[in-house]
């Protein structure tokens, strides 16, 4: 019919890309997400150690004493993972040998200390345990030096807060002296024990993480 028009513009079904997403956004979004948790797993064991760095510290500030349950545990299977995962390794850094160096020089950095009656044990054991995980004596001994500036700057603060620094400075000779002219440790640590209650005690887990931690970062094994 004249006039009348007829449209012929061929109209294919449209694409339906509902609930399909790009291929490249899919490769992507894995690529992220295998790189979160490679970052998340690395390292982990430092990881872990500063979570129980974290806990022990909080129930010292608490209670004044690091409890058994997480200091044995810690060393035990620091020594257990690092045997399973390195076998007899060696002394530096690895496997059954570097964790039980790492124990061994958390142990001399405090025992010491501990013998004389100026540490508790639960401390000691901490950095045991520190030690067993890290498998690596010079971290470990690192970490412990810079923990060692940390309580002295928390010492140096309590004691000011309280109000006798002089009583303290004066009872800190004391100490020094003893040191220097008792030879017996066991004396030593009678004396401490006799004087603990009139001391400002400083809960030493809160140091040894603090400084633990800050030394972790400054390494960058924990982030």
């Amino acid at each position: 019919m004249v006039g009348q028009c007829f449209d012929r513009t061929v109209r294919l079904p449209a694409e339906d890309r509902s609930g399909v997403e790009p291929p490249l956004t899919d490769l992507l979004t894995k690529v992220a997400l295998e790189m979160e948790w490679h970052a998340l797993l690395e390292n982990w064991e430092v990881k872990l150690v500063a979570l129980t760095l974290i806990l022990a510290a909080w129930i010292d500030g608490k209670e004044l004493k690091v409890p058994n349950w997480i200091t044995y545990p810690m060393a035990l299977t620091g020594l257990l993972w690092h045997s399973y995962s390195g076998g007899m390794g060696n002394w530096a850094d690895s496997g059954f040998q570097g964790s039980l160096a790492g124990m061994g020089m958390g142990l001399a950095c405090l025992l010491p200390i501990y013998a004389v009656g100026g540490m508790g044990a639960g401390d000691v054991k901490l950095m045991a345990g520190m030690g067993a995980w890290l498998a690596n004596w010079q971290t470990t001994g690192e970490a412990f030096v810079v923990s060692v500036f940390v309580g002295a700057v928390m010492a140096i603060v309590m004691v000011w807060r309280s109000g006798k620094f002089h009583e303290h400075l004066a009872n800190s000779f004391v100490i020094a002296n003893e040191w220097l002219t008792v030879r017996n440790p066991r004396e030593l640590s009678r004396i401490a024990a006799e004087r603990k209650p009139t001391m400002h005690l400083l809960p030493y887990g809160i140091p040894i993480c603090i400084g633990s931690i800050a030394y972790f970062l400054y390494q960058g094994t924990l982030l």
